[in-house]
């Protein structure tokens, strides 16, 4: 049986390893595939606001080092209250027939001994504060770990500093634009700082660094810094559906890909200039074929809209957009999807499906079956000439 601390407002775990609010979905699996000799049944049931605790009898708990609920502890109000002190009266939610118990950061829910007990505690029935306690004896069927003072009101926290690993995560990706299509990245990127083996001294730092088409290796790295992985095309399977003549004569060298997955970034060099020549987005949703490798890039795309009655307007595509809503802005792709069929090797089927791939303004929108998108490829035309850095020097 797990034996876990909790922590208000901040996580549940151990000395070994720890569920935080705001931990990257990439860590928290980690951390199941690390200990699956002891997490042995894993269920995946998402949230970015709470962590919950739905079944008390498989887990021991305790606060601030000692136990409230374990085989020899009922989690009873009783045994709450002297854990935890005092709070508000209880809140009775009718529809779910249970008690909430509120503290800054935590809930507890306890469920009511019998059907009987219930229009007591309606809030048609309250007379007075000895109406809202909760009965003796209740003991908890759920605990909610949620960041403010409402579970009702709360809201997904930032990223705790604890998370960062030593890794830079991207706020927001910027894509800048000229006036044929995308030029570069402009990224708002969150550092942890810290003194030497000092967490108490950590801070956030946030700095903004730019990326276009045409850039070389060198700067693309003193910019972003070192990729997480270098990966290095074998073939170009969309290749084919190139005009040029030469498309079937096999390269000498291998373009290369910088794989950035903190940012959610993948940036390809071509193999003789070693310059930019396309950026790779990713949105991280499940039921894609590379869910879980990168984290979500936050990215806005400004958009020109070919609608009647519309010079030069401009509309924002985001890493929550539909492709049904990106379509009505542009109108549809003059050509037909090319079908996206992903697996590790040639006698494995992708459980996920395949994906379509429109292209539109110099870009390729990677769209999955439910109409979210996957990714979205970034091409242009190398920049002549060298970008000044000296403005985004720190």
């Amino acid at each position: 049986m797990l034996d876990l601390e909790v922590v208000p407002e901040r996580s549940l775990g151990n000395e070994q390893w720890e569920f935080a609010l705001g931990m990257p979905l990439a860590q928290a699996v980690a951390i199941l595939q690390k200990h699956c000799r002891i997490i042995k049944n894993v269920q995946v049931l998402y949230s970015e606001q709470v962590i919950e605790v739905y079944d008390l009898t498989k887990v021991k708990l305790k606060y601030c080092g000692v136990h409230f609920n374990s085989q020899a502890i009922a989690p009873t109000i009783e045994q709450i209250d002297q854990s935890f002190g005092a709070t508000h009266p209880g809140v009775y939610n009718s529809a779910e027939q249970l008690f909430h118990l509120n503290f800054r950061g935590l809930s507890f829910s306890f469920q009511l001994d019998s059907w009987t007990e219930a229009p007591k505690y309606e809030p048609n029935f309250a007379h007075g504060l000895a109406s809202l306690q909760i009965p003796h004896g209740a003991t908890v069927k759920r605990m909610y770990i949620y960041s403010g003072n409402s579970l009702q009101d709360t809201k997904a926290p930032a990223m705790p500093l604890s998370c960062f690993l030593g890794n830079v995560y991207a706020e927001s990706v910027d894509v800048l634009r000229d006036g044929t299509g995308p030029s570069g990245l402009r990224l708002r990127l969150l550092a942890a700082g810290c003194g030497p083996g000092l967490l108490a001294d950590a801070k956030m730092r946030v700095f903004e660094r730019s990326v276009y088409f045409g850039d070389s290796c060198q700067d693309v790295l003193s910019m972003l810094g070192s990729p997480h992985k270098v990966f290095y095309k074998s073939e170009d399977k969309m290749k084919i559906h190139s005009p040029s003549p030469h498309k079937q004569v096999p390269s000498k060298c291998n373009d290369y890909f910088f794989n950035y997955f903190t940012l959610g970034v993948d940036i390809l060099f071509d193999a003789n200039t070693h310059k930019v020549k396309k950026f790779v987005l990713h949105t991280n949703y499940p039921g894609h074929y590379n869910f879980n490798i990168y984290h979500r890039c936050e990215f806005k795309i400004p958009l020109t809209v070919k609608r009647e009655n519309t010079d030069g307007q401009t509309e924002t595509c985001t890493t929550y957009s539909k492709w049904d809503n990106i379509q009505d802005l542009l109108g549809h792709p003059v050509e037909k999807p090319v079908v996206l069929h992903r697996s590790s090797s040639p006698n494995n089927t992708n459980p996920f499906g395949s994906t379509f791939c429109f292209g539109l303004q110099r870009m390729i929108f990677e769209v999955m079956q439910n109409n979210h998108i996957a990714s979205v490829t970034l091409y242009g035309p190398p920049r002549p000439g060298a970008h000044l850095r000296t403005a985004e020097l720190p």
